[in-house]
Order: structure tokens, then sequence, then C-alpha cells
């Protein structure tokens, strides 16, 4: 039995294998070793004049800031980026370096002529932003005669979400971003009612899965009290886009926690 187990692993392994070279068509074919040691160094836009990508190694280094760099190899004629993307090269030499974009359109770089490109160059440690709006708020509602007391907690983590994106060039991207831990703390008087975390894996029921991945937990409000409870809201966003998920989160005055999704 232990045998048949591992022969059934073994062949499940080569079934993914097999997927994985289906779905990128340069897989297994031998790298141009040639044409990356000609695109080793730094490199300029030919419009804007300014640096574009620094590639060292194996690896592309963007002048943006907050993208990750990106491993990539050069197969035939093709520039080819670990997340498969592929883009055709119209011409590579010492100092040209042309290829086709996601759209079709010809982006041209040059070879930086700066000797001093190496020490002004910053790029090669991306900036992880933050997605954060108020950190703290509280207050006092009534219902019924009764008071109650709500206080929310935005917390920044360490917890990245990487956003799949295209820059100016038209080149995929990842852009990498913190994502939050949400505190809500409810009391009627001295008595505590509720009290919990909310990370956005918790809204995956309300959320589609491929959204949720890039989104980040980034806000959640006071909205309403009712017969039902205390309602509030939280924001999935996937950021700097305008693509947003509200979802009501209701604490009954019994201090249970239900939710639905209200916007998208």
């Amino acid at each position: 039995m232990k045998h048949l187990s591992i022969i059934v692993l073994l062949a499940l392994a080569l079934c993914g294998c097999g997927n994985r070279s289906a779905d990128n068509p340069t897989a297994g074919q031998e790298e141009d070793r040639e044409s990356k040691a000609m695109l080793q160094g730094f490199w300029v836009d030919d419009e804007t004049e300014e640096y574009a990508v620094h590639v060292d190694g194996d690896t592309i280094f963007y002048s943006d800031s907050t993208s990750m760099p990106a491993y990539f190899r050069i197969v035939g004629d093709s520039l080819v980026l670990a997340s498969g993307a592929t883009y055709s090269i119209d011409r590579l030499t010492q100092n040209l370096f042309w290829f086709r974009n996601q759209n079709g359109d010809l982006v041209k770089y040059r070879r930086s002529d700066n000797p001093e490109a190496d020490s002004t160059w910053v790029h090669d440690a991306p900036h992880i932003m933050t997605y954060t709006h108020q950190v703290k708020t509280d207050s006092v509602v009534t219902f019924g005669g009764d008071r109650y007391h709500w206080y929310i907690a935005i917390n920044p983590t360490k917890y990245k979400v990487v956003k799949h994106a295209y820059n100016e060039d038209g080149v995929e991207v990842d852009n990498v971003y913190y994502d939050n831990i949400m505190h809500i703390s409810v009391y009627k008087g001295a008595q505590k009612l509720f009290s919990s975390d909310f990370r956005k894996s918790q809204y995956s029921k309300y959320v589609p899965a491929d959204f949720l991945e890039q989104a980040v937990l980034g806000n959640m409000e006071y909205s309403s009290i009712d017969a039902a409870g205390l309602h509030f809201n939280a924001t999935l966003c996937i950021p700097d886009g305008a693509s947003c998920y509200l979802v009501e989160t209701l604490i009954s005055f019994k201090g249970q926690l239900s939710m639905k999704t209200i916007e998208y």
C-alpha cells in the first residue's frame, strides 16, 4: 500500500509538470545565454531618456520603485518572465534593446552611457506600500434607551499582497502592498459584547478568490445601529484601482457576528 501511494504521488507530480509546460510554450527550451549576457546592465527609454530597467544576472529590476524584480529567460526571439509573460524581441545588440509589449507596441531601450549609472540607480530594493486610512476611531451610539460604545482599530501588518499590473511600457510587473488587520470592540456600558480581529481571509465567502488574492483589507467603518445590531462596513480593494467590495459586518446585541456583501 505504501509503494502504491508513492507511485500515485509521482504520477501526480508528472502530470503537474506537464500542465505547466503546456501553459508556457517556451518551457524546456534551451536558453540563449549569449543574448542574456548582452542584456546585462542599465537601459534607458529611447523616448523619455529616463532609466527603464537594470538587468543583473537573471533578474530585471524596474525603475518604478514599487515594482518587484522579475526573473527572466531569453528563449529564441522572446523575453520570458517567470510569470510566463512573453515579449517578442525585435532587436538586441550591445547598445539597443527593442521588444513588443503586451499590446504589440514597439518599446525601444538603449544602453545607458552614464559611467556612474551603478551609483545613481536606486530601485533594486522595491518599496512596499501600505494601504490604510484612519488608524483608530470610536463613538457612543444609543438604541432602545441603551448606550453602546464601539471601537475600531486598523493595524498595518507585514503580510504581503501582490498586485499584478502593467507598467508604463506595457510590461507585466508585480507591485507589493502590506495588508491590514481590523479590530472591532463593542461595549454596552461596562459589558463587553464583542471583541475580535478581522483578516482578509475571513471574507473569502463574500469576495471572489481571484479578486481577494490581490485585494487589501483597506478600511472598516461604522455604518448604523438598528434592531438587528451595530452595522460596520469592511472595504476590500485592489490597490490603486477602482474595484472594491463592501462587506457588511453586523454585530448583534448578543454579540453574534454575521456578514454579507452589500456593494461591488
